[in-house]
């Protein structure tokens, strides 16, 4: 019984992180698709920090899931740093950018 649920505990450690990792990659794909002035424009710290950032995160998460047993401190740690990104810098880029939707209702069509 205690064998099933130790590997029913490391099934759920093992997606947690890919999905962590996953975000991490996003993260850092989008940082690196974005304009180098777009983040002073949005009042954040600059392209190359953020590069940097979510860079770690990726190589942090990348470890944390190849030794999802051992270094899930390691994935706690990398998805802080994707989180940040995504949650304030991410959409500040986006209002700046124009690519946000600017709190407005869009339709197939048009503005609704």
């Amino acid at each position: 019984m205690f064998s099933a649920l130790g590997s029913a505990q490391g099934l759920v450690i093992l997606l947690l992180s890919l999905a962590a990792f996953a975000a991490e990659v996003f993260a850092f794909v989008d940082a690196m698709r974005r304009r180098p002035d777009a983040f002073i424009a949005a009042g954040k710290r600059t392209k190359k920090f953020w590069s940097i950032v979510t860079g770690v995160a990726v190589l942090l998460g990348f470890i944390s899931v190849a030794n999802s047993f051992t270094l899930f401190s390691v994935g706690i740690i990398a998805i802080v740093g994707a989180g940040i990104y995504l949650a304030d810098v991410r959409p500040a880029l986006q209002q700046v950018s124009g690519s946000g939707r600017g709190g407005q209702h869009m339709g197939p069509y048009g503005p609704w």
